[in-house]
């Protein structure tokens, strides 16, 4: 029986070579499989250029709803940003590949899945840990770690079989892009010294060349969800979208970060999220006013895990579940509105309000109205001031039994 293999089809250079190289190399049909993650650049033509190169069949799927809910939601509930600076747009996309890639295979009775990542950075592991999470016999394939071809070899072996690539000059930068953020490494960026040029930017302003004023947004969450933007009902999509191009245009969500890749090496990052940057603070913010403060400590520190998890490649996992189950118990209070001041390059929060705020302006206040018993202090001082005053005294006792120099 015929092998046959789904492939993780971009269009680009790496995998059109691919579909012939799977079948030469091991004797398989290919199945293509490309999906729209919102990343911004048409996919119109893509099932005829895969088919043209040899797959056998070649389905095209727009799964952006599905990103956004079962992916994007959760992680920007659960406060999921990668050492404080990545809202992990491309990890978040990772599991949502592997299972389309899985639910297809089973579909086509396909031995294995294949993917176009090399074995240097974190997607090969995100890709190969989902698939085989989703489907523990299934093999996962990825050409480019077997073929020991350079870029050259690649544009060599195309031509060679008549094969249409996309280019045949090499940028110097990679770049991957989705609905919540763009990432772009390589080049002049792998010195962390040197200064990103604006040529790599397409989602973001240079903040000097932004609007003279600033631009107030409001959003409004609905039990942890964001539903409008300055008063305009909006599906999630629709929603993320219109924040990156305000955001961006006053140059808000770059982030230049040297990270520590899954594979164990520094890694100098430039990404542009516009929306996921200002979605994160809001929603952070309306947090902070809803809920105490010994579970909003908590419940922050269990983001950072939760960053952790879809970074290595762990979406498919009980651990992620279970923090899900957690965050989930806390948005029915995160109803409210929060809003946002964006300003060359900056994003401030200038407002927020909740019908479950916590916030008392009779206990608050120091001017009239105080409501505040202040006799309460008291209790504190006995509790916490204790170990002070103990010390305190076992200090001076002794220095006072220190014999008195002659």
């Amino acid at each position: 029986m015929t092998k046959r293999i789904v492939l993780a089809y971009s269009g680009g250079l790496d995998t059109s070579v691919a579909i012939p190289w799977l079948a030469e190399r091991f004797g398989a049909e290919v199945i293509a499989v490309t999906l729209d993650l919102g990343q911004g650049r048409e996919l119109t033509d893509i099932r005829e250029r895969a088919l043209t190169v040899g797959a056998l069949r070649a389905h095209v799927l727009d799964v952006r709803d599905e990103f956004a809910r079962e992916y994007i939601l959760p992680a920007l509930q659960a406060g999921a940003v990668y050492e404080d600076s990545y809202p992990l747009a491309t990890a978040l996309g990772r599991p949502l590949i592997a299972k389309k890639l899985v639910e297809i295979a089973r579909m086509e009775g396909a031995d294995a899945v294949a993917h176009g990542c090399t074995g240097k950075g974190n997607d090969q592991v995100r890709l190969d840990v989902s698939a085989r999470a989703l489907e523990p016999d299934i093999e996962v394939i990825a050409p480019a770690r077997l073929w020991g071809m350079t870029r050259r070899d690649e544009i060599e072996y195309a031509r060679s079989r008549a094969i249409p690539v996309p280019a045949t000059i090499e940028s110097p930068y990679s770049t991957d892009a989705n609905l919540w953020g763009r990432s772009i490494e390589c080049g002049a960026l792998e010195d962390p010294w040197v200064e990103p040029p604006e040529e790599i930017f397409a989602l973001t302003r240079a903040p000097q060349g932004g609007p003279n004023d600033p631009a107030y947004v409001e959003i409004e969450f609905e039990r942890g969800v964001p539903v409008r933007a300055n008063g305009i009902d909006m599906p999630l999509v629709e929603l993320i979208e219109s924040l990156e191009t305000i955001a961006g245009a006053h140059g808000v969500g770059r982030i230049d970060v040297v990270e520590n890749r899954l594979v164990g090496i520094k890694s100098r990052e430039i990404y542009e999220a516009p929306a996921a940057v200002v979605l994160h603070a809001a929603h952070r913010e309306l947090e902070k006013l809803v809920i105490p403060r010994d579970l909003e400590r908590l419940k922050r520190d269990l983001g950072r895990f939760y960053a952790d998890l879809v970074y290595n490649g762990l979406w498919f996992s009980p651990t992620r579940e279970a923090i899900d189950g957690f965050v989930a118990a806390i948005q029915p209070r995160v109803t409210g509105s929060v809003r946002l001041k964006l300003f060359k390059g900056d994003c401030h929060i200038v407002g927020r309000k909740s019908p479950f705020g916590l916030y008392d302006h009779g206990l608050a206040t120091y001017d009239t109205g105080d409501a505040f018993d202040h006799s309460a202090a008291q209790g504190f001082i006995k509790i916490w001031g204790l170990p002070i005053e103990t010390q305190a005294r076992q200090e001076r006792k002794a220095k006072a039994e220190q014999p008195v120099g002659r």
